[in-house]
């Protein structure tokens, strides 16, 4: 470990006795306090460890490429701006806020006003904005730059609390300098403070022969971020009494000694150093998938690792291929070849919900722990309910605290070292414990979460400069690209254009993609239009597209693998009554059925239907509404029975139908014998039909019951009977007229033809895919009116969301040299994966969650009773809630588990306003704050002892097979 560039105590000699004197912080409780030279000191010997010990290779890169003397000069730079970051505190209007302290000041020449005295005026000049300025005057006078030459980097100083300052704060600052320094005999002697701390900074941190270099640079936007992000991630931590005590306990010690006991105490994971694989793919895969023995990689995967390898230098890749055909494996191996040649540190892999994220987190730490040399490595999985996680919890327990070892214990072993001596040197993954919480979380270096950790880098936001940091050190893996809507996507552009300009690698992952969607993303990323070779608009399928930032289109064309399904779509009029006696026939030798409504109320009416036919015990109900721990059961159920055959050991040896919604779409490697579906967007239409004989079960199927070995699929959810087909209300509801209306006309052909013209997957996904989403005619002449219709209700609702969305999105990279003043100006404050925060970059109605708990007959509220023990056996069902006292931590986890999002008929304003009255009533104080971190805060769902109760003029129910229903009074 180096120092960071900081000899203990030397800044202070470089200061006179009236300097020595300003304050930096300052402790109520115990009335401690640290100068303001010790915090500087602090703050960059923190961010020089950071550079030469935490920060990716590729981050170091952006940040140094501009600069004349390299990454020697980007590290001088982060540790002088960690180091001046503070000099704002130099100034009256900070100082006055601390009697004593200020007290001591002005008897050393600082004259001040008190804090009354100076009144509202205060606020001019908040101590980072104060710094800028100061800053700024002291490079134009003390070294001859302009105003423009200097704002690039004094922004770093001015935005060090999350909002770099707007060009009309600045103005009023300067127009009242009393708040910088005291008018009359004081006023040189603060001029002179400052100064003199601006010098030894300079001096100490070894910039003061790099500044007339540094004079001529035009700093990029990206680099701007990053050193900002920097100095605010050496401040919090240099700021943590825990790491850094304060005077006048820790005045004994030496900055060298403080620094070593913090930096060992913290013990922050280095970034991952990935090592570029060697051999072909086979054996790439082999070693990272443990595929068996006589598995061959799939040409997709293959041709993906190959053109990662083509590549001059890592950019975005697209890979468009069938569902099953490995794309996740095919982007993870990706991903190791990009960080290899880029210097990533990490990898985010972003999904559409908390459900993909949850199935995808073992999936990468599996894949983790296969990597060649990893060692200690922070990890993290980025959803609000992460911490419910099985897989995610104990990695929590692993993370350990932070606080600074005993300085006096000079030879002591990091925390890390503690323990077992005789545990393996293998892949330790951690939750860090520094980094957790919504602004340092994605900071880890390997990230499974939802796509809105990804699209909050594009909302103007508080801190947002760390969300920057996080992604510009990784590859960024996107999950079901298809699945982001218009008001999404607003986002994921603005996010690509950035993620290009810090050169960060992408791999985009997607069943298949309109061909325009596919140009909007890659123009995005490189920042140009991109013109496409005719492969790429045409239905070549699978699909490779890959750019790097600035450069030309390559695409890729791999053939499918040997796996092919022939599926028969038929029209079967609505309604549940058609369905049951369809299935009747159907089933008569036994079979897997899976059924997917298009709304929550669809899934529930039909199960009703079908169990009166076939019996509670085989009608299977999944959907979105059921509480967390009730789902994860549900898909763990499914996989069991319905999985692949060689994991699955539960499938039914007769009949069985899963009624779902769309959460069979995504993730969950099921395989059912027949399908019926609802009309949806043909691409979604799409995912759902890889559900069906998605594994193959003997020669020519014939482990599938006899009637039901050829594939097919049932459409229903609309009136096929009029001139043009109407879809169900539910469905436009969801979908739209024009989406439905699309899927239905290029399906034409394949419901019309019978037998002869199945839909032929993977061979027909593109064709089918371009058709529904491009421009040209489809469907017969009589539907165009209506299609028509249709059209100008879709571009009045994606104008729509497009303007609502550009309010809050961040600006597009600015040229080089121009300051981030206003970065963020007119934005959102925090923003979090809470609810109000996942409003902001989705375009749906707000949501309510709640805790589900079950109230008895005596007033007492216990957990779910049905609930199962957990893995270590402990009784989970019934628990009891005192509400005198906080719950015990396991008991108000699990009743944490079983959180639940109210369904749409909740999101309505009045009734949405009503429902959080009425859930407010049950407060329960004890169950408030630190004491009670599972339920604090949170909405309690109370349901009586048959699991119901009424709530903003509904009746709701709720039970393990059926989930919550919620019915008008």
């Amino acid at each position: 470990m180096t120092g960071g560039g900081v000899a203990g105590g030397a800044l202070l000699s470089r200061l006179g006795p009236v300097a020595r004197s300003v304050w930096a912080k300052h402790d109520r409780d115990s009335d401690g306090w640290m100068p303001l030279w010790r915090h500087m000191e602090d703050s960059a010997a923190v961010a020089g460890l950071l550079w030469d010990e935490w920060l990716p290779a590729s981050v170091r890169r952006v940040v140094a490429a501009s600069l004349p003397g390299g990454a020697a000069d980007g590290r001088a730079l982060a540790v002088w701006l960690a180091g001046v970051h503070d000099i704002g505190k130099a100034t009256p209007s900070f100082a006055c806020q601390v009697e004593q302290l200020a007290d001591v000041m002005s008897e050393r020449g600082l004259e001040m006003r008190s804090r009354q005295a100076l009144g509202p005026d205060r606020r001019l000049a908040p101590h980072g904005l104060a710094g800028q300025v100061l800053l700024g005057e002291w490079l134009e006078e003390r070294h001859g730059w302009t105003g423009r030459q200097s704002g690039q980097f004094t922004v770093a100083v001015g935005g060090h609390h999350g909002v770099p300052p707007e060009n009309g704060q600045i103005k009023a600052l300067y127009e009242h300098e009393e708040l910088l320094r005291t008018p009359g005999r004081s006023s040189a002697v603060w001029r002179q403070v400052q100064r003199e701390f601006l010098d030894a900074c300079a001096e100490q941190f070894g910039v003061g022969e790099r500044l007339a270099s540094w004079r001529g640079v035009k700093l990029p936007q990206p680099a701007q971020v990053l050193l900002t992000a920097v100095v605010i991630v050496a401040d919090w931590i240099a700021s943590n009494p825990e790491l850094f005590p304060y005077f006048p306990e820790a005045a004994s010690h030496s900055g060298g000694e403080r620094l070593a006991a913090a930096w060992r105490g913290l013990d922050l994971p280095a970034p991952w150093e990935a090592e570029e694989p060697t051999g072909d793919a086979q054996d790439l895969f082999t070693s990272r998938f443990g595929l068996p023995q006589d598995a061959k990689v799939r040409p997709v995967q293959e041709a993906a690792v190959g053109l990662a390898r083509e590549m001059a230098v890592p950019g975005l890749m697209v890979i468009e291929a069938p569902m099953g055909e490995g794309k996740t494996e095919a982007a993870l191996a990706v991903a190791e070849v990009f960080a290899a040649r880029s210097g990533a540190g990490g990898v985010f892999f972003a999904l559409p919900t908390m459900a993909t994220g949850n199935a995808m987190f073992p999936r990468l730490l599996q894949w983790i722990e296969q990597l060649p040399g990893i060692g200690r490595q922070s990890v993290h999985l980025a959803h609000s309910k992460a911490a419910l996680n099985e897989d995610f919890a104990p990695l929590l327990a692993r993370g350990g605290r932070v606080a600074a070892v005993d300085m006096d214990a000079a030879d002591a072993p990091s925390p890390r070292h503690l323990g077992d001596p005789t545990r393996a040197a293998a892949a330790e993954l951690v939750a860090h414990a520094w980094l957790r919480g919504r602004k340092r979380a994605m900071l880890a270096s390997f990230v499974t979460g939802t796509v809105d950790q990804l699209l909050f880098a594009g909302l103007k936001s508080r801190h947002l400069a760390l969300r920057h940091l996080a992604v510009a050190g990784k590859v960024v893996v996107i999950d079901e690209a298809h699945a982001y809507d218009a008001y999404m996507s607003v986002y994921l552009d603005r996010v690509l254009s950035w993620l290009g300009a810090y050169g960060v690698p992408v791999v985009v992952l997607s069943a298949t993609l309109p061909a325009g969607r596919r140009r909007e993303l890659l123009d995005a990323y490189a920042g140009t239009p991109t013109p496409a070779p005719a492969e790429a608009e045409g239905d070549a399928y699978p699909l490779l597209t890959a750019v790097a930032p600035g450069g030309a289109l390559v695409v890729r064309c791999p053939q499918p693998s040997a796996r092919s399904t022939d599926v028969h779509v038929e029209r079967l009029p609505d309604g549940a009554e058609v369905l049951a006696d369809l299935l009747e026939r159907e089933l008569v030798g036994g079979g897997c059925v899976l059924v997917v409504r298009n709304t929550v109320r669809r899934v529930l009416e039909t199960a009703r239907v079908l169990r009166d036919r076939f019996g509670d015990d085989n009608v299977t109900v999944a959907h979105s509404c059921f509480v967390d721990v009730d789902r994860a059961a549900k898909d763990r159920d499914l996989l069991q029975r319905f999985g692949p055959p060689d994991k699955a050991t539960g499938r039914p040896d007769s009949w069985h139908i899963v009624v779902a919604s769309q959460v069979a779409e995504q993730s969950l490697d099921v395989d059912f014998d027949l399908l019926v579906s609802d009309l949806c967007p043909v691409d979604l239409l799409l995912q759902r039909m890889g559900r069906l004989h998605r594994h193959q079960r003997g020669e020519g199927q014939r482990e599938r019951p006899e009637r039901l070995r050829t594939a097919r699929c049932w459409l229903t959810g609309m009136d096929w009977d009029t001139e043009v087909p109407t879809p169900v209300r539910g469905s436009v509801a969801v979908y739209g007229t024009h989406a439905l209306l699309r899927s239905a006309a290029v399906l034409l052909p394949h419901l019309e033809g019978g037998p002869q013209r199945p839909v032929r997957l993977p061979a027909d996904i593109s064709a089918l895919v371009q058709g529904a989403y491009g421009e040209a005619s489809v469907g017969p002449a009589e539907w165009e009116p209506a299609f028509q219709e249709a059209r100008v209700r879709l571009e009045q609702h994606r104008s729509d969301q497009a303007d609502r969305a550009a309010v809050f999105r961040l600006g597009d990279v600015g040229r080089p040299g121009r300051p981030l003043f206003g970065w963020v100006a007119a934005g959102v404050g925090d923003a979090d994966d809470s609810r109000t925060g996942r409003a902001q970059v989705r375009d749906s109605r707000e949501s309510l969650e709640v805790v589900v708990v079950q109230r008895r007959a005596d007033g007492a509220l216990v957990t779910l009773p049905w609930l199962a023990p957990d893995a270590k056996r402990r009784k989970r069902g019934g628990l009891e809630l005192p509400q005198d006292q906080a719950p015990t931590s396991f008991a108000g986890r699990t009743a944490a588990s079983c959180g639940l999002r109210l369904p749409l008929q909740f999101s309505y304003a009045q009734t949405l306003d009503q429902a959080i009255a009425e859930l407010e009533r049950l407060y329960v104080p004890a169950w408030q704050g630190k004491n009670s971190p599972w339920l604090s805060d949170q909405l309690i769902l109370a349901l009586d002892e048959e699991c119901q109760t009424r709530l903003a003029g509904f009746a709701v129910r709720y039970s393990p097979l059926d989930g919550l229903e919620a019915t008008r009074d």
